[in-house]
């Protein structure tokens, strides 16, 4: 059945304007007024902005890690994303050394169907880079639709690849049209400086900030950026969370290096005093990077109004407290790195970024959906509200104040990172091709009806400058 949103405000990446939205076969059939549309559903959205449904690009759902298992899965993390105002994810396959890229491909494809409750695609992870596995990446574009790599420079011993490898997935994603993702800590050193800190008997939460400093994301952003600039390719910067990695990769665009950034709504509003809460509980905000020195959060701030980072992602990883951070109760190394940031998203970045005028509507809406869209493969299918476009569609009340709490979120963990927290500004309904998923509050979408989404290959800056023909 047809849908008309009618009475709203519509904002993009780069308009805001009051229309009436129609929804016909999943998609956005017309934009404008007056419309003749007696069969429809007609849906008031008097007061509320229209926004492009949201894009989290770098979710970890299902994800095996330290021993243990993600308590988000594809259904429960997808339906509080949805809740938060997403309709599409992008996860992180994890890839095995020794096993072909496909067998991790076809691991998450099993997680992820018959659960998602909106869209989503998956980055590849390579741990290697010999001639099977770079002969594999080809098929795995063209079949899979998977135009995103991801290499870990930190987690040594676990994930972590070398700069050889670094290098030879940036050639080849030069030629394929891939965008390379990494996460830039020195994990060489990071190892000696855990190592030493257990040795001296410093096991507290605090000491997994005080291990892995900033200057060693500094060092690696700005490595993995000088790779990119002497292979011709293109980088994209997880979860950036310093004022050094923001200055290296400032001065790497500068330089016309094709490199975005990434950060995530914990580093601009939480800082490293939180791993220093007693009785263990600042194990419940151990992630990596680590929480910085709140100074840093300004630097954050002024980099996404500036555009010198590009993007904004929750890096959602959750473990619960009690049975999974407690692991690691005795030596800081051993507890789950992760956090649960997947539902506040999207408010956090509106209520802190767009209410307190640190950053535009039009620059929310690229950060938390259109930008993600173009780097991404996504644009203009997803992305924005334009005639052709899916029918993602956030109605979002700018003026309703909530409280952030555990026993209120739809996460299936134990905590939330912003307990207590106010906030302003609350997703009432959102549309995920065309169907609501979550209505005037209530969820009403289906586990299962999420599609994978085959993306098309990375397009560079000034391609993405270019107007797109709807596909």
């Amino acid at each position: 059945m047809a849908k008309l949103i009618k009475g709203g405000t519509i904002v993009t990446a780069s308009d805001m304007y009051e229309a009436d939205v129609l929804i016909e076969d999943e998609k956005i059939a017309a934009i404008g007024t007056d419309f003749d549309a007696e069969e429809a559903e007609i849906i008031d959205a008097t007061g509320n902005y229209l926004f492009p449904g949201g894009i989290d690009p770098h979710t970890h759902l299902d994800m095996p890690f330290g021993g243990t298992v993600t308590c988000d899965d594809f259904e429960s993390g997808t339906i509080a994303a949805a809740y938060g105002g997403t309709t599409t994810i992008i996860d992180f396959c994890l890839t095995n050394k020794g096993e072909p890229l496909q067998k991790a491909v076809n691991t998450w494809h099993e997680k992820s169907q018959h659960k998602a409750v909106i869209d989503y695609g998956f980055h590849l992870m390579i741990g290697e880079a010999n001639e099977a596995i770079l002969n594999e990446l080809p098929v795995i574009i063209e079949e899979e639709g998977i135009t995103s790599f991801k290499v870990f420079m930190a987690y040594k011993h676990v994930f972590q690849a070398d700069d050889e490898t670094l290098f030879r997935t940036l050639v080849e994603a030069k030629k394929l049209g891939a965008l390379v993702m990494v996460h830039a800590e020195n994990g060489d050193v990071i190892e000696y400086l855990v190592t030493k800190a257990l040795s001296e008997g410093n096991t507290s939460p605090i000491y997994h900030a005080l291990t892995r400093p900033p200057e060693l994301e500094g060092e690696a952003t700005g490595r993995a950026a000088e790779l990119t600039g002497l292979a011709g390719s293109q980088l994209y910067v997880v979860h950036v969370s310093c004022a050094e990695a923001v200055k290296k990769i400032t001065e790497a665009r500068s330089k016309g290096y094709q490199v975005w950034g990434e950060t995530c709504p914990q580093y601009l509003l939480l800082d490293q005093t939180d791993l220093e809460k007693e009785n263990f509980e600042g194990a419940k905000y151990v992630w990596s990077p680590p929480l910085r020195e709140k100074w840093n959060q300004e630097v954050l701030w002024n980099a996404l109004k500036s555009g010198q980072l590009q993007t904004f992602g929750s890096d959602q990883c959750s473990f619960h407290f009690n049975g999974q951070k407690d692991l690691g109760r005795d030596d800081f190394s051993k507890i789950p790195n992760g956090g649960p940031m997947i539902e506040d998203r999207f408010s956090l970045l509106f209520s802190e970024g767009v209410k307190k005028g640190r950053i535009s509507l039009n620059q929310f809406v690229d950060l938390v959906s259109t930008k993600s869209a173009k780097l991404f493969g996504l644009f203009p299918k997803k992305g924005t509200i334009a005639v052709g476009s899916d029918a993602d569609i956030v109605i979002f009340d700018p003026n309703k104040k909530r409280t952030i709490s555990a026993s209120t979120h739809h996460m299936n963990v134990d905590y939330n990172a912003f307990e207590g927290m106010e906030v302003t500004g609350e997703p009432v309904s959102v549309l995920s091709r065309g169907e609501f998923v979550i209505k005037d509050k209530a969820f009403t979408g289906k586990p299962g009806a999420g599609k994978y989404l085959k993306r098309s290959r990375f397009r560079s800056e000034s391609e993405l400058k270019m107007p797109v023909q709807h596909r």
